[in-house]
C-alpha cells in the first residue's frame, strides 16, 4: 500500500481544504479489501502526519476515476471512517478529516523512521526481498506485543488477539497501520 503525499487529485486551488494532500493506491495482491485499503491508508496518513482535520479526502468522483472501481467501494471506504470518527461527509462540499490518530509527534516520528531506514538497509545487506522483512517485522511487532501485554496482565491487545484467531496470507496485512 503507498501513500502519495503531495499529489493532489482533483478539487480546485484555494482554500483549505479544496484539495486532497494524498492519493490512493491499490495493491491488487494483497488480499485485504479495496475499501479497507482505502481507510488503512487514510489512517496511516493520519498516523504520519500527511493528514491533519480539516484537510480534505479525495473526492469520490475523482477516486473512481483515477483507480477505476465502483463508487460504492469509496462510499463503503468512507463510511467505515466516519463509523471510526475519523471522517465526515459535508453535503456538496466532499468528505473531510475529523478525527486524529497521531499519537508521537513529528520530532519522534522522524527518528524512529531514521532508525527504520537503517533496519531497512541491513536487512536489504542481509539479502532479504520485501516479503521477508515484512515477515520478520510483522513477528517481531507480534511478539513485543505478546510480551507487552502479558506484562500487563491484560490477555492481548489487537495483534494478540488476531494471532490468537488464526491468520491468513502472507503477513502483509499484520503490519497495518505501520509505515
Amino acid at each position: 500500500m503507498t501513500i502519495d503525499k503531495g499529489i493532489n487529485v482533483g478539487g480546485g486551488a484555494g482554500e483549505r481544504g479544496a484539495r486532497s494532500p494524498i492519493e490512493f493506491r491499490l495493491d491488487p495482491g494483497s488480499g485485504v479489501p479495496t475499501y479497507l485499503q482505502l481507510v488503512q491508508q487514510v489512517e496511516q496518513a493520519l498516523r504520519l502526519g500527511y493528514l491533519k482535520q480539516g484537510d480534505r479526502l479525495p473526492t469520490v468522483k475523482d477516486t473512481v476515476a483515477f483507480l477505476a472501481i465502483n463508487p460504492n467501494t469509496v462510499l463503503k471506504a468512507y463510511r467505515e471512517l466516519e463509523h471510526r470518527g475519523l471522517a465526515a461527509g459535508r453535503p456538496g462540499q466532499g468528505t473531510f478529516v475529523e478525527g486524529t490518530l497521531a499519537k508521537v509527534g513529528l520530532p519522534e516520528q522522524t527518528e524512529l523512521r531514521r532508525a527504520l531506514l537503517g533496519w531497512l538497509r541491513m536487512a536489504d545487506t542481509a539479502g532479504l526481498d520485501e516479503a521477508g522483512m515484512v515477515a520478520l517485522f510483522t513477528s517481531a511487532l507480534r511478539d513485543f506485543h505478546d510480551r507487552r501485554d502479558s506484562r500487563r496482565g491484560d490477555g492481548g491487545g489487537p495483534i494478540a488477539s488476531r494471532s490468537r484467531r488464526g491468520r491468513r496470507g502472507s503477513g502483509r496485512d499484520g503490519a497495518e497501520g505501520v509505515a
